[in-house]
């Protein structure tokens, strides 16, 4: 049994073994499917999700590890029909080709924000070195990091 608040509700997954990697209960416990299988070594970032505001691997974190703090899913970005600045840059800079890795990306980008309102290109680039992208939109996703920091009133 494991004891997750995922998106600010609380689950109670009985059926789930503690040893259970965090991207499965995610997926197959509460429907959640936006965070991806991607390599199940933590390398890629597909599955990148937040924990306590800070991105981690959900495929290599067991979900008893995750119990007690806060886990962030990239479900929880937009509001209300809103999409997050973010999201909103990602599709003004043309960001996804295939998209599959744009859920860890955003996920890891919208935890530097939350910490550093008006990133270098040094700090992005920091910060995002463990999102893969196979389509190589580095480019594009910085320059959406820095129009989304603008639009959340950073200089950048």
């Amino acid at each position: 049994m494991v004891r997750l608040n995922v998106n600010g509700k609380e689950h109670v997954l009985e059926e789930v073994d503690a040893s259970t990697p965090l991207l499965w209960v995610l997926r197959d416990h509460l429907g959640l499917v936006g965070t991806k299988f991607g390599c199940g070594g933590g390398y890629c970032g597909a599955c990148t999700v937040q924990l306590n505001g800070r991105p981690i691997r959900s495929c290599t974190t067991p979900s008893s590890a995750a119990e007690g703090q806060a886990i962030r899913t990239i479900e929880s970005l937009a509001a209300d029909g809103i999409l997050h600045p973010l999201q909103a840059a990602w599709i003004e800079h043309d960001v996804p080709q295939c998209g599959y890795c744009q859920a860890g990306q955003l996920m890891s980008a919208a935890a530097l924000l939350a910490r550093n309102s008006s990133p270098s290109d040094a700090d992005i680039d920091s910060a995002m070195r463990g999102n893969l992208c196979r389509c190589g939109t580095y480019q594009r996703i910085r320059a959406a990091i820095h129009s989304a920091a603008e639009k959340l009133g950073g200089a950048a």
